[in-house]
């Protein structure tokens, strides 16, 4: 290309062409660089925004960004995982001692992956291009929605607004904004149902807009569900419309929301490569307990080498309490990590390259607390609550699902640390498997959330946000509390502080997002939905 440019050059100068400079600088363009003209020809100015949302609702990588986006705090409050070491010397998020430099990136990842290509998008396609648009809003929802359960009141109605940029919407705003969007996108969506416009950039469902149907209306009976304390009229219409909806939510596992991509799971790279995350305490006497065959389908027993000093007995699976600070007799971060660190990792078939977002056998256990609410269309709370369970072990390969659900003996166990035994728990709960038509509906209601617990790994995010709003699953408290009295040990961590970007940038939109919260701006302080209240 440079020796056809300079050839041409010559010409002019002798005269033999007739041209202007300007003219020839079509011909001294780099071959490498792609033209906004030749993206809209295949359509991707608009479908290479996608992408990213996909892998940012929790991000890919790096891993570490996951690592302190949701790892070290909602995989670990929500009794799931557990870091062997105790960073910071102990004084971290998992302790209770916050991380303002941590937190940021629960929040600045969706912001900047999410709600910018988002914005973008919408521009391009909210006019022409309705489905697309329609599917940009529900991945909005599903991303957005995990912040707000984070910190409260958020920047949503009004992102992107240069005049309200920085004005927050109080929970319940956002609530119904989800709730609108979800409106928006589900008309769209059904009326241009087999379009195979999307099919190109479609992460998760192939271009199916039908999944896309069913994905809204399960987000949004997650949503309603999520409310039915705070304001049990509203959650019961948005539920009610979720079931009613012609093409229904999520009925069998193909139906589930999965994000694939070619980037390695962070689980993997956390979980093998630094081994920064184990099973956690609460996870192993639950699974344990119940003798759950869906155990060795979440985790596996560490490998041995001749580094390591394992102090498990083989053939068990052993968690870690949550929130150790350094405990008394180790040197060191590391040499604490090098004996926590042979606890159970997870399986590998867990951290795939494909995350799970939201299931098949989630929605059978929301439609048993629907029913159990008495909300229409919601069917049976017993058969729902089997059929969660049925789903929950054919999508891990599991065996034995009928035994399982018939058995009303078994519990959760009691917790031994091997290495501290002062870390060692009774278990906190007698709750068994098999459903009791005479139990009382908290009882009820106990049974559904336990079980969903279990089948929403290693989604820990939700698995926060239910215990929050139900106290279910009964999950150990940390070791250690280095809140300075901000949070309870025993009613445990209820939300995540607004961050130091926003402090620092939008000072006056924090503050009144303060008035919004309705309470200090530190970990102990309930988010709107989080009453704190009986469960009926």
């Amino acid at each position: 290309m440079k020796k056809i440019s300079n050839i041409l050059v010559c010409l002019v100068v002798l005269g033999l062409v007739s041209t202007s400079c300007s003219d020839l600088e079509q011909f001294n363009v780099n071959e490498r660089n792609i033209t906004q003209e030749q993206l809209e020809v295949d359509f991707q100015h608009v479908g290479s925004k996608y992408k990213p949302i996909f892998e940012n609702i929790y991000q890919y990588t790096p891993a570490w960004s996951y690592q302190l986006q949701q790892n070290l705090n909602a995989d670990v409050y929500s009794g799931y995982l557990t870091n062997p070491r105790p960073f910071v010397a102990g004084a971290n998020n998992t302790t209770y001692s916050l991380i303002s430099g941590w937190n940021n990136f629960i929040w600045s990842v969706p912001y900047s992956n999410v709600m910018n290509n988002v914005d973008a998008i919408s521009e391009l396609t909210e006019s022409e291009f309705p489905t697309l648009y329609a599917v940009t809003l529900i991945l909005k929802v599903a991303a957005m929605h995990r912040v707000t359960d984070v910190f409260g009141p958020i920047v949503y109605s009004n992102f992107g607004d240069l005049e309200n940029a920085g004005v927050y919407d109080s929970q319940q705003e956002v609530y119904n904004a989800f709730f609108t969007d979800l409106d928006t996108a589900v008309s769209n969506l059904m009326a241009d149902i087999d379009s195979p416009r999307f099919t190109a950039f479609d992460l998760s469902y192939d271009g199916n807009y039908t999944n896309w149907v069913k994905l809204a209306n399960s987000l949004r009976l997650r949503l309603a569900i999520r409310i039915s304390k705070i304001d049990p009229a509203k959650a019961k219409t948005e539920g009610e419309k979720a079931l009613s909806q012609s093409l229904g939510v999520m009925e069998s596992n193909p139906d589930s929301f999965f994000v694939n991509s070619s980037l390695d799971h962070p689980l993997s790279i956390i979980d093998n490569s630094w081994g920064d995350i184990r099973m956690n305490a609460s996870m192993e006497s639950i699974l344990t307990g119940y003798d759950d065959s869906r155990a060795d389908a979440f985790f596996q027993e560490v490998n041995p080498n001749d580094n390591i000093t394992i102090p498990v007995v083989p053939g068990e699976l052993k968690g870690i309490r949550s929130g150790l600070p350094l405990l008394p007799g180790y040197a060191g971060e590391l040499e604490q990590k090098a004996d926590y660190i042979t606890f159970a990792v997870i399986n590998d078939d867990i951290h795939t390259s494909t995350v799970q977002l939201m299931t098949a056998a989630e929605v059978a256990f929301l439609k048993a607390e629907a029913a159990l609410r008495g909300w229409a269309g919601a069917g049976d709370a017993q058969t729902n609550y089997e059929t969660g369970i049925e789903l929950s072990f054919d999508q891990h390969g599991a065996s034995g699902s009928s035994d399982y659900i018939n058995d009303n003996t078994s519990t959760p166990a009691d917790y031994i640390d091997p290495v501290n035994a002062g870390n060692s728990a009774t278990a906190l709960s007698t709750i068994t498997i098999a459903w009791d038509a005479g139990a009382t509906d908290e009882e009820k209601l106990e049974r559904i959330i336990t079980q969903k617990w279990i089948a929403m790994f290693p989604e820990g995010q939700e698995a926060w946000s239910e215990y929050r709003r139900t106290g279910y699953p009964k999950i150990f408290p940390v070791v250690s509390n280095q809140s300075g009295g901000l949070v309870d040990t025993d009613i445990q961590i209820r939300r995540i502080p607004f961050v130091d970007s926003e402090l620092s940038t939008n000072p006056d939109g924090v503050a009144d997002a303060v008035t919004k919260l309705g309470g200090p701006d530190n970990g102990g302080t309930r988010l709107w939905w989080d009453t704190g209240g009986p469960n009926f």
